[in-house]
């Protein structure tokens, strides 16, 4: 059995039109999420035969195709999970407290991550991160799927800016496609997602000693 599956779409794939119209949806989730998720079970499988056999020889390609898949996979998940039908507006609780807190209120935070997604070289992704150690959300952008994310952070809200995700609709317009993305942002879930970091934090380490 494979270790990584390709989750179900939360809702239909016209839902989300006109932000995202039908057969963007379907080639974005059924090919592209699925290509990320084949990948990572094949490179998955080609360590276990490194293991098995005791040869290493192409340990480094295998690990930066794992790497680079598996994120693929991870924040598309995020993704689909962070859009709805009903989504839009502005976040309320304690997420619009910690978009005060850090980013001077919400119209800052959405230029920030707008910023950043736009001008994403190249391939990537702009994101909403939890950083653990700074114990704190930061807004950061990822080169493909992992490049230049921070380490250890959690993702919170994420927008893919990969030409397959706007193209066939947008064109080359990427500023068109951010704007409009707010349009469909599923604030309960990025909520949600922020809690469970924030309260990760809260658990205690156990040295072994008392």
């Amino acid at each position: 059995m494979s270790t990584y599956e390709l989750p179900e779409l939360p809702y239909d794939y016209d839902a989300l039109e006109p932000v995202i119209d039908e057969r963007i949806m379907e080639l974005h989730h059924d090919k592209h999420h699925q290509g990320y998720v084949d990948g990572a079970n094949a490179a998955l499988e080609a360590l276990d035969g490194m293991r098995e056999r005791d040869e290493f020889g192409d340990t480094r390609a295998v690990k930066r195709s794992l790497a680079f898949n598996l994120s693929g996979h991870v924040n598309h998940t995020v993704f689909w999970q962070n859009m709805s039908p009903d989504g839009g507006g502005e976040p309320g609780g304690e997420l619009a407290d910690a978009f005060e807190d850090h980013f001077g209120g919400y119209d800052g935070f959405k230029r920030d991550f707008s910023a950043a997604a736009k001008n994403v070289e190249g391939s990537g992704w702009g994101m909403l991160v939890y950083d653990h150690i700074a114990d704190k959300p930061m807004v950061a952008a990822a080169e493909n799927h992992q490049n230049q994310h921070p380490q250890g952070a959690t993702p919170l809200l994420v927008l893919d800016v990969w030409e397959h995700a706007y193209y066939l609709q947008y064109e080359n317009n990427r500023g068109d496609y951010v704007e409009n993305f707010w349009d469909v942002v599923d604030w309960d879930d990025v909520e949600r997602r922020y809690q469970q970091a924030r309260d990760a934090d809260a658990i205690p380490v156990h040295t072994g000693s008392e």
